[in-house]
């Protein structure tokens, strides 16, 4: 799996030396000496045009990166979780690699996707600022089966929903589920159906709403603090 960025790079370099296959340096001086020293027989220097082909025309900003392929949790693995965010039928990286960022530093234990049979996870990664690395993730297609195994294991499953009870006046099950749904749909209804609770975010100004990683943001905070 390639990745690239600056950012995300040096993430990686850090955090999962394990992982690493070949370092792809395009600009000198983008890694500091101590990795530069610790990566050396590692390191390949491309031309830009190569490495600008390798990024696909994307900003590599000089450095990037051959990882070992993520390996996604198992849902075994995710009901140990106190608290996981599902994803209903959300496709954009950008947004997910947002929410799963937001969902390592506030405190979600796992993330779900669900309804997509598959997502560019180097692209997560990227978007994710390589928090992706580090959360457990699952891509699980069908996500009636999904609430249904975590119900049973004593979940508590809230779902986002401008009609909800504002997220300020509630406490959550220790045990819990935040489903967030895509931009344009909002949450299914057949997932609607199965969910225990709605939960909203009371705006100060009329406006229809926000985009879906800053909703998820704010919920994921409030939800790691308010716990029965």
């Amino acid at each position: 799996m390639i990745i690239y960025g600056k950012q995300v790079c040096l993430y990686a370099l850090e955090r999962h030396p394990d992982s690493i296959q070949t370092v792809y340096i395009a600009k000198k001086g983008i890694l500091p000496q101590r990795l530069f020293h610790q990566y050396h027989d590692k390191i390949k220097f491309l031309e830009e045009k190569w490495a600008q082909s390798m990024s696909k025309g994307g900003n590599h900003q000089g450095i990037l990166l051959e990882v070992s392929e993520l390996e996604q949790s198992s849902l075994q693995q995710i009901k140990k979780s106190d608290f996981i965010v599902v994803l209903d039928g959300l496709t954009d990286v950008g947004n997910i690699g947002a929410i799963v960022r937001s969902a390592y530093a506030l405190g979600a234990e796992a993330v779900v996707a669900t309804g997509v049979r598959q997502l560019n996870l180097s692209a997560i990664v990227r978007s994710s600022s390589g928090a992706l690395l580090d959360m457990p993730f699952l891509i699980s297609q069908n996500i009636l089966d999904l609430l249904n195994e975590l119900g049973q294991v004593g979940f508590v499953s809230y779902g986002a929903a401008m009609e909800g009870m504002p997220v300020q006046e509630m406490t959550f099950a220790s045990k819990r589920v935040l489903v967030m749904g895509s931009e344009g749909k909002g949450i299914s209804k057949k997932a609607r159906a199965k969910l225990d609770e709605l939960v909203s975010i009371e705006m100060k100004h009329a406006f229809d709403s926000l985009n879906v990683s800053a909703a998820a943001a704010i919920l994921i905070h409030r939800m790691g603090y308010a716990v029965k």
